[in-house]
C-alpha cells in the first residue's frame, strides 16, 4: 500500500498525496531522458567481431581466430574451441589469449598447422562483467567448404533445467531480501508492536531463510551455470573454487556473511527489542537496529550491484549505489506491504496509527523508485528504438505499466486507510466502554489467566482458560472481520501485493535480460561483420578476339551478389545477337584492395552459349574485378574485365 492520492474531504492526511500525477511526471521525463542518448554503455557482452568473419572462405589457413567482443569478459580453459569438419579440435586447446588493447576487448585462439580445407566451426562461450553466461558459434572456410559441418547443439549456456533452477533461485532470493528487509523496516518504522506478532515474526524470519538457501543454491550451481549445464558439477570442488575466485561468486559469499549478521539482527529485534518495556531505553534500541540493520541491508542489496548489470558499462561509479537505493526502496514497499497485509490478515491489533506511517514509508520509497529508475532506464536502454525494439526494453514498458496498476489500486487503499483512521477514535471510545462495563471476572477470562477455584484441577483450570481465550479471540477477529473499512483496506492491499508479485517476476525477468543499448549495439556489431545481401548482380562486357567471328558480349549473372556461396551464370552472344559456343572460357575474381585473388573460376557448359559454377565462394565484401578470359579459335582469345561492388 502506498501514500498517493487520497479521499476528496476533510481528511487531515490529504496533504501530500497528489502523488499519482508526480509519478506520471516522472515516468514522461523517463520516456524523454531516455531520447536524450548517452556515449556507449554495455551490460551483456556480445560479439562484435571476428577474424577470419563469420562465413568467411580464405585461401590459407589462418595461424590464429580472434574474437572481438563490446566488453570485458572472464574465459578459460575451453572458451574457444575451434572444430574442423570431422569435430576434431583444430586449435591448440591452450587458454584463449587476452589480445585487448586500450577499449577493445579481443582474444585469441591458436591453430594447428597445416590445416586441410573445409569448414571450421568456431563454438565460444564466457562470463560478461555483469555475471551472466554468453555463448555462440560461427563458421569459416579454408579453400572452400565442406559438405559436412559440425552439429552443435542449439542450447545456449545458461539455460536447460540448470538455467531454470537457477532463474527460480534468483526470484527466490529477491523475494526473500524483499521479505526480510521490508518486514524488519516495517516493525522498526511503522508498527513496533508488531516485533511481539507472532505473524511479523514468522514474516521476517521466512523472507531470511528463502534468501539465505536461495544464495546457497546459486552459489553451488554457479559452475554448472556459466559451464556444462550438468546438476552434477555443482559438486565439483574445482569448479567451485573457480567460482570463489569471480566476482559473481565473491558477491555471493559476502552477501552469506552478511545474512549471518542480519540473524542477529533478527534475534535482537524479536527478542531483547520485543521484550523492552521502558521507553527511553526502547527508543535508543530503535535507533541502534535502525543505524545496524541499515547497514546490513545496504550492504546485502550491494552483491547485486558489485555482480550485475549496475557493475559495467556507462557511470558504473555512480550506477552502484543508485542500484542499491533502488534495491531498498523496492524491499520498504513491497516488503512493507506484504507486512501490512499479514498484520490485516493475521493479528488483531493492527490501528490506523501503524497505516498511516506505512503510507508515508511507501510515497517516499515511490520518489526513490522513480528517480533511481529514471537513471536506470536511461542508463540500460538509452533511445525509443531500444525500448520497442528490445526485449529488455518491451520488458521495461510492462514493468512500468505494472506500476502505474499498483499506483492506481494503492490509491483506493489510501482512502480506506482515511476512513479507517476516521472511525479510529469511535472504535478507541467503544472499547474502553466495553473494558469498564465488564466484570472483573471477565477480565480474567479474556486474559486466560484466572486462578483455579477451590477443589478444581488447575490442568482442568487451565483447558478452560485456553478455550475462553479462543473463544474470545474467535469473537474479536468476527468482529473486525465485520468492520467495512478494514475489511476494505484488506482487499485493495491484497490486490497490491497480487500485483507485487507479478511485478516482481518481471523485474526478476530484466536483470537477467541483455539490456537494450547493448543488443542494440550487438546488432550494429553484427551488421557490420555479416554477409550483405545486396541483390543479384549483372554484368555485360564486350569483346573481339580480333580474329573471324570473334565479336561479341559477354553476360554474367552472380547470385545473390553477396559474401559466401554464390551461383555464377555466364551467356556469350556474337555480334547478332544469337547464342555463341566458344572453345574455352574461363573467369577470375581479384579484390586489389586486400589483394585477394585472382580466384578461378571455371564454369560448366549447360547449353548453346550458357555456362554455369555453383558455390562460387566471395570471401569479403568489396570492390571486385571480374576477368573473363574468351577464346574464339585456337590463336584469337581477348581477356576482359570490369569492377563490380559485391556485399
Amino acid at each position: 500500500m502506498t501514500a498517493t492520492a487520497p479521499r476528496l474531504g476533510a481528511s487531515p492526511i490529504r496533504r501530500p498525496f497528489a502523488a499519482a500525477a508526480l509519478v506520471a511526471a516522472l515516468v514522461s521525463l523517463l520516456f524523454g531522458l531516455m531520447l536524450a542518448g548517452a556515449g556507449p554503455a554495455s551490460a551483456h557482452a556480445a560479439l562484435t567481431g571476428s577474424d577470419p568473419q563469420d562465413g568467411a572462405v580464405v585461401a590459407t589457413a589462418p595461424k590464429e581466430v580472434t574474437l572481438t567482443f563490446s566488453e570485458a569478459i572472464a574465459v578459460g580453459d575451453g572458451s574457444i574451441r575451434v572444430l574442423d569438419p570431422s569435430s576434431k579440435r583444430a586449435d591448440t586447446g591452450a587458454e584463449p589469449k587476452d589480445l585487448s588493447e586500450g577499449s577493445t576487448v579481443r582474444y585469441g585462439v591458436e591453430l594447428h598447422p597445416g590445416l586441410p580445407d573445409g569448414t571450421y566451426t568456431v563454438a565460444w562461450q564466457a562470463v560478461s562483467a555483469d555475471s551472466h553466461p554468453i555463448s555462440g558459434a560461427f563458421t569459416f572456410s579454408i579453400g572452400a567448404p565442406s559438405e559436412t559441418t559440425v552439429a552443435l547443439p542449439s542450447e545456449e549456456v545458461g539455460g536447460g533445467p540448470v538455467g531454470v533452477v537457477y532463474g527460480i533461485a534468483r526470484y527466490a532470493a529477491y523475494t526473500g531480501f524483499i521479505l526480510l528487509v521490508g518486514g524488519a523496516a516495517f516493525v522498526l518504522g511503522c508498527w513496533p508492536r508488531g516485533a511481539s506478532a507472532r505473524p511479523m515474526q514468522r514474516l521476517v524470519v521466512r523472507g531470511w531463510v528463502t534468501l539465505t538457501a536461495a544464495t546457497l543454491v546459486m552459489l553451488l550451481l554457479r559452475n554448472p551455470y556459466t559451464g556444462s549445464g550438468k546438476f552434477a558439477d555443482a559438486f565439483d570442488l574445482d569448479g567451485l573454487q573457480a567460482v570463489l575466485d569471480t566476482k559473481p561468486g565473491a558477491a555471493l559469499v559476502s552477501r552469506l556473511l552478511l545474512l549471518g549478521a542480519a540473524a542477529l539482527f533478527i534475534a535482537v529485534l524479536f527478542g531483547t527489542y520485543a521484550r523492552r518495556e521502558d521507553a527511553v531505553e526502547k527508543k535508543d534500541l530503535t535507533f541502534g537496529l535502525t543505524v545496524g540493520g541499515g547497514v546490513v541491508a545496504a550492504g546485502i542489496a550491494a552483491t547485486w550491484a558489485m555482480s550485475e548489470h549496475a557493475s559495467t558499462g556507462l557511470q558504473a561509479g555512480i550506477a552502484m549505489p543508485v542500484d542499491v537505493l533502488h534495491l531498498l526502496a523496492v524491499a520498504a514497499w513491497l516488503g512493507g506491504l506484504v507486512s501490512l497485509l499479514v498484520a490485516l490478515y493475521r493479528t488483531p491489533d493492527i490501528g490506523s496509527r501503524a497505516v498511516r506511517r506505512f503510507s508515508r514509508v511507501a510515497f517516499g520509497s515511490v520518489l526513490v523508485l522513480a528517480a533511481t529508475g529514471i537513471y536506470q532506464s536511461w542508463r540500460q536502454v538509452g533511445s525509443w528504438s531500444a525500448l520497442t525494439g528490445t526485449r529488455y526494453g518491451q520488458l521495461l514498458i510492462i514493468k512500468v505499466a505494472l506500476i502505474a496498476v499498483l499506483l492506481a489500486v494503492a490509491w483506493f487503499s489510501r482512502r480506506w486507510t482515511a476512513r479507517l483512521t476516521d472511525t479510529a477514535a469511535a472504535s478507541v471510545g467503544a472499547e474502553a466502554t466495553d473494558t469498564a462495563d465488564a466484570a472483573p471476572g471477565d477480565a480474567g477470562e479474556a486474559s486466560g489467566t484466572e486462578e483455579a477455584p477451590d477443589g478444581v484441577d488447575p490442568a482442568r483450570a487451565a483447558q478452560l482458560a485456553r478455550q475462553r481465550a479462543v473463544l474470545t479471540a474467535t469473537k474479536k477477529k468476527r468482529i473486525r472481520d465485520a468492520d467495512p473499512e478494514r475489511s476494505g483496506l484488506r482487499r485493495s492491499v491484497l490486490a497490491e501485493a497480487a500485483v507485487a508479485v507479478v511485478l516482481l517476476a518481471v523485474t526478476t525477468v530484466l536483470t537477467s535480460t541483455e539490456p537494450g543499448r547493448t543488443e542494440e549495439e550487438a546488432g550494429a556489431g553484427a551488421a557490420a561483420t555479416a554477409p550483405a545481401a545486396t541483390g543479384l548482380v549483372n554484368l555485360s562486357m564486350p569483346f573481339d578476339t580480333g580474329g573471324q567471328n570473334g565479336k561479341g558480349t559477354v553476360r554474367i549473372d552472380i547470385d545473390p551478389g553477396r559474401t559466401g556461396s554464390n551461383e555464377l551464370h555466364v551467356w556469350v552472344d556474337g555480334s547478332d545477337g544469337k547464342p555463341m559456343d566458344v572453345p574455352e572460357l574461363k573467369v577470375a575474381l581479384t579484390l586489389e584492395a586486400q589483394e585477394i585473388g585472382p580466384l578461378p573460376v571455371v564454369p560448366d557448359r549447360l547449353a548453346e552459349g550458357h555456362w554455369s559454377a555453383s558455390g562460387v565462394q566471395i570471401p569479403m565484401a568489396g570492390e571486385w574485378k571480374v576477368d573473363v578470359t574468351v577464346r574464339t579459335s585456337d590463336i584469337d582469345q581477348v581477356t576482359i574485365d570490369e569492377n563490380v561492388k559485391i556485399g
